[in-house]
């Protein structure tokens, strides 16, 4: 008989564990995906990122009440890791699309270049 499930995030990937019940030391059986899939399937591409981490949010709240079958289970954290694989790529291109002004010894302003996060 299968216990507790939970959902972390250790490496940049979703990982489901199941504690198992019937043995005495509780092991956790666990599976990390690999990296998501380039065409998420049914996630729609112009889901927005809010939308996406929504969506994420429930999936987390569903599998941590622990009131979902197994099977509902493994559905839920396969949507999870293309929308974590999905927020992850919009957040990616917006960093890339930051830009800091440049400003003369007036201080006006005289283009943009690429912001350097370091």
């Amino acid at each position: 008989m299968l216990g507790e499930k939970s959902l972390l995030v250790k490496g940049g990937s979703l990982i489901l564990q199941i504690t198992d019940l019937t043995t005495s030391s509780s092991p956790v059986i666990g599976k990390a995906m690999s990296e998501p899939n380039d065409n998420p399937g049914d996630i729609p591409a112009d889901l927005s990122f809010e939308e996406a981490l929504k969506r994420l949010e429930d999936i987390v709240r569903k599998l941590e009440s622990g009131d979902v079958p197994l099977d509902k289970s493994i559905d839920l954290y396969g949507e999870g890791e293309k929308l974590r694989g999905l927020c992850q790529k919009r957040l990616e291109a917006a960093q890339a699309k930051i830009e800091k002004i440049t400003l003369d010894r007036e201080g006006k302003p005289t283009g943009t270049t690429a912001f350097d996060a370091d």
